[in-house]
């Protein structure tokens, strides 16, 4: 059994130097690459938290955005139907201008015409009267007949 003493002696020596070297040369290693990993891990945490952070600043900002540019579009629409208003307006007026000046133009042609026929009518009369007094003439010259005749042509009138 003495061999297997110092097998076993010799088994655990070759496993303690085992072990030592695999703590001095191995074990810093893979401890910087728990470590190394801990704080990629715990990067991305904290990127990912700014992430959310940044995300919720983002939809707030969109937020205040959309509520700003809806603001801007009721703007935009009171303005346009302001205008609108002010076009309906100013064509209002320019119609009753235009109503009144072309009431004014009527107005004037209906007064020439007017004239027209009243000179017209008054060259019927000087005709009428060159005609009685034609046939004045005609006719012997009495007053009776004279006055008749001069009372019809003032009736014709």
């Amino acid at each position: 059994m003495e061999l297997s003493i110092w097998t076993v002696v010799g088994q655990t020596i070759e496993f303690i130097i085992f072990v030592w070297l695999c703590l001095k040369y191995i074990w810093p290693y893979i401890i910087s690459a728990i470590e190394a990993r801990q704080k990629e891990i715990s990067e991305g945490l904290e990127a990912a938290e700014r992430g959310k952070k940044s995300l919720e600043l983002a939809q707030e900002n969109a937020k205040e955005q959309i509520k700003q540019t809806k603001k801007q579009v009721a703007e935009i629409i009171d303005q346009a139907n302001k205008r609108k208003a002010k076009i309906i307006d100013d064509a209002k007026q320019e119609a009753l201008v235009e109503k009144n000046n072309i009431l004014t133009q009527a107005k004037s042609e209906v007064e020439s015409e007017i004239n027209r026929a009243r000179e017209k009518l008054r060259k019927e009369i000087s005709e009428l009267a060159v005609l009685g007094a034609q046939k004045i003439v005609e006719k012997n010259i009495d007053p009776n007949t004279t006055s008749n005749i001069i009372n019809e042509l003032v009736a014709k009138k």
